[in-house]
């Protein structure tokens, strides 16, 4: 690994001012399990890395009244055990807990995460359907995103030279919904999936689908909302015949490239099987 100068500030204003200063030869470097790989490989070689591991504003997992406000610096661990996470959001919680190994996530960051802008990763599907929003910060303004415009292509992002995840905000699920996390992982259990899904039900007083949101990891440059899939069945009593009908849409909606997970027409597959899957733990769960 080559020589870098290392800065820990202990806020905010100090950490973005370290960016500026150094300008592209400058990395944010959290819990490190991604950059430190790239630099190891040589993929990645700043001449500066600017902690946010003593930024205390970027710590804590918080109710307010818009929803759950998780720092950038809190680890995915933290997520998964938080009780009010468990209670409030299980499915955020669950598909924290399917994130890799536990070594892993008691070092990744949440925030870390939203930045790298990888399409494999497991928590872009679940923070879609819970309709997530991420805030971000430079010396110059603040500004909130939904998480739908954060990612803009195969490891791209909309952050700016200069602007660091203060904190991701997560609404309520709707009341009475219920949720589903899932992913195929023929490999070992911190390996990306072949494919993920995330979905979530609410079901109206005579059972129809009064809401339904429905998303996918590794399917497409960016994780993939099936909006099309979604209107199959909206205002729509489940039927089987809807919910495979559902997920011979979805099926259309992804757009997944060949790896040594599988061919892109394995995985148009597996999404299919997985989105039908999901559907049918959702919808039992809001029932």
């Amino acid at each position: 690994m080559h020589d870098f100068a290392y800065h820990a500030p202990t806020t905010l204003p100090e950490a973005l001012e370290l960016l500026d200063r150094y300008g592209d030869d400058a990395r944010v470097i959290a819990g490190g399990t991604v950059l430190v790989t790239l630099m190891k490989q040589r993929l990645s070689q700043p001449g500066h890395l600017v902690s946010l591991a003593n930024v205390g504003v970027l710590q804590g997992v918080r109710l307010q009244g818009d929803g759950l406000h998780i720092g950038a610096t809190v680890t995915q661990r933290d997520v998964e055990t938080a009780p009010q996470v468990q209670s409030a959001w299980p499915l955020l919680a669950e598909t924290y807990r399917r994130v890799a190994t536990v070594r892993i996530r008691n070092l990744a960051t949440v925030g870390g995460g939203l930045a790298h802008g990888d399409p494999n990763q497991d928590p872009p599907p679940t923070l879609l359907v819970l309709g997530a929003s991420v805030t971000l910060a430079s010396s110059q303004a603040v500004r909130t995103l939904p998480v739908s415009e954060l990612w803009t292509g195969y490891f791209e992002t909309a952050v700016q030279p200069g602007e660091v995840v203060t904190e991701l905000i997560v609404p309520l699920p709707p009341v009475g919904s219920g949720s589903a996390f899932l992913k195929f992982l023929p490999r070992t259990e911190d390996d990306y999936a072949t494919v993920s899904v995330a979905a979530l039900v609410q079901l109206d007083v005579s059972g129809a689908c009064q809401d339904i949101r429905i998303a996918l990891g590794s399917a497409g440059p960016t994780a993939v909302k099936a909006t099309r899939a979604e209107a199959v069945l909206r205002g729509k009593q489940p039927t089987d015949a809807l919910i495979s009908q559902a997920a011979d849409q979805a099926r259309e909606e992804v757009g997944p490239i060949a790896d040594v997970r599988g061919s892109a027409a394995y995985k148009r597959d597996i999404a299919a099987v997985f989105v039908r899957r999901a559907l049918q733990q959702a919808i039992a769960g809001a029932r």
